[in-house]
């Protein structure tokens, strides 16, 4: 295969060594970290764990609240009179918040770091969840929708920023992994339990437990979520350069750099820190914000650059973004055709219909991410120790069918009125291949575009829910027009010719990355407080 075995002088983005050979298959890790104990990289398992925890309840409880909403669609009707293109316009409309929130709020966590806008993302959050909990008009579910799409955009950013901060390559997949599975436990979870809250409280009580939980995590991030943003100068000194204890300076090697490879393999990094370094204070950690001097603008246009640039990306935004749009078809059909014969479910029996794709959220979840950073290494070394980002794509192929499968299980049988359990067990095989694609695609941009992964998730984002905003916008008019079977026979034909793209990178990738790696490494550049700048 091209993309594992054409080593060339020139180092191409995202090709590491990941094995040592010559020492007895010991692990590289890659990014190289400093000797600065405050290196977030350096910091120790409970401190990671700690962190990331508090990144995975953000995640949890941002989407819970983005997509409990629909389990209150029955009684919002009755009660307030909305039409169902009503409620699809407000989903739109919170699916373009989460687009247009991201290009503003991205900038700001290169600028003044990752803490800060988690905190304001809660906030937000906590403040849509309350207009949403006394929402008596159209103008209120429209604005409130907005806002909570908005709070919520970095959820899908962030995370994967804080992610490379604080882990290496071979466990990214893992860390996507658990990111997309509290993921889908917010968003597949969450309306079971509103669905029931609905029924026993009212639905605006599932927008007031919100606020609770928000209100806790606010307190939470504010008190215990330290900064990852990590700037490497110390006393005038760029801490990559400083000594790792074993005697020798340490170099990082960096994407798209002329490296001399087998040097890498011959000596393999061992962790140490220097203990001339002061740890920093707990309210140093806290610090409400960690400023740079580098520029905003760069991060306004470089997203949409990435995005046509770099083969990569768009392979990122068009499957995670289409896999997306499959699922907030299923979501809207669900709960606009289910409360009706032969069905009629109420709020509950909606939002227990979420436990199949849950379910197969979790079985997806290993295979998209601990069975992905594995077989990295196995594949590295049978390919001399070398790992190429294309090592990823080869789980990926059978997704291409298990995907259409699930779709049309689901679609075909709501279509003709098909038992329950039917459309259950295809929204489950749907919800294994949207954790196992999921975890995969963004791993595989990771690895590919570690240095630029904010700008190129800003535009994966971006286009993601752009899909979602069109297809709910025209959903009910397309439904009539093609009917239930016409629908999802289409949406079944397009997912699997979209999941069948790692081929072309399986064969071509690494000379694209190749091809395009002097324009990442000016992109990069623009980035200075990334540690390999």
């Amino acid at each position: 295969m091209d993309a594992c075995n054409d080593h060339e002088t020139f180092w191409a983005p995202g090709t590491v060594a990941l094995e040592d050979l010559q020492s007895r298959n010991s692990l590289v890790l890659f990014p190289t970290p400093s000797s600065d104990p405050n290196d977030p990289l350096n910091w120790s398992k409970a401190r990671k764990a700690l962190n990331f925890t508090l990144v995975s309840f953000f995640v949890l409880w941002t989407f819970v609240q983005l997509d409990i909403g629909f389990t209150a669609w029955g009684p919002m009707e009755t009660e307030l009179g909305f039409s169902v293109d009503i409620l699809n316009a407000e989903a739109a409309v919170n699916y373009g918040g989460l687009a247009v929130g991201c290009i503003f709020f991205m900038p700001l966590v290169h600028k003044y770091g990752r803490r800060p806008i988690y905190i304001f993302s809660v906030a937000l959050q906590f403040a849509s969840c309350i207009w949403q909990a006394k929402t008596y008009s159209v103008g209120d579910l429209i604005g409130s929708g907005l806002i909570s799409g908005i709070g919520g955009a970095i959820s899908e950013i962030v995370v994967q920023i804080t992610i490379a901060d604080l882990f290496f390559v071979h466990q990214h997949a893992t860390m996507n992994g658990w990111y997309v599975i509290v993921q889908s436990a917010g968003a597949f979870l969450g309306p079971v339990a509103s669905g029931y809250i609905v029924v026993s409280q009212g639905w605006r009580w599932m927008w007031w437990w919100c606020v609770i939980f928000f209100g806790v995590t606010l307190v939470c991030v504010i008190l215990l979520f330290e900064e990852s943003k990590y700037i490497p100068i110390i006393d005038g000194q760029d801490a990559t350069a400083t000594s790792h204890g074993t005697g020798e300076s340490a170099e990082v090697h960096k994407d798209g750099d002329l490296v001399d490879k087998a040097a890498v393999l011959d000596k393999p990094y061992r962790a140490s820190t220097n203990p001339e370094i002061r740890p920093k204070t707990y309210f140093q950690r806290m610090a409400w914000i960690t400023p740079t001097d580098e520029s905003l603008w760069p991060h306004f246009y470089q997203p949409i650059e990435a995005l046509f640039t770099f083969p990569a990306v768009s392979y990122a935004a068009i499957t995670y973004g289409s896999t997306l749009c499959w699922f907030a078809i299923m979501t809207s059909l669900q709960a606009s055709y289910m409360i009706l014969p032969p069905y009629n479910f109420d709020a509950k029996g909606v939002g227990l219909m979420n436990i199949a794709p849950f379910v197969g959220a979790v079985l997806g979840f290993p295979f998209g991410g601990h069975l992905s950073d594995k077989s990295i290494l196995w594949l590295s070394k049978r390919n001399r120790g070398y790992y190429e980002p294309e090592m990823r794509l080869w789980l990926a192929l059978p997704l291409a069918v298990v995907t259409p499968v699930g779709i049309l299980m689901f679609g075909l049988g709501l279509a003709y009125g098909a038992h329950w359990a039917l459309l259950a067990v295809g929204f489950g095989v749907f919800g294994f291949a949207f954790a196992a694609i999921s975890g995969i695609a963004l791993s595989y941009l990771m690895d590919c575009y570690q240095d630029i992964i904010g700008d190129a998730l800003i535009g994966v984002i971006f286009m993601r829910n752009i899909f979602s905003v069109i297809v709910l916008f025209v959903l009910t008019p397309w439904v009539n027009r093609m009917g239930m079977r016409g629908l999802h026979i289409l949406v079944a034909v397009i997912a699997f010719v979209v999941l069948l793209l790692p081929l072309p990178l399986l064969k071509w990738g690494k000379r694209a990355r190749i091809a395009t790696a002097s324009r990442y490494r000016k992109m990069a550049a623009n980035q200075l407080s990334h540690r390999t700048v």
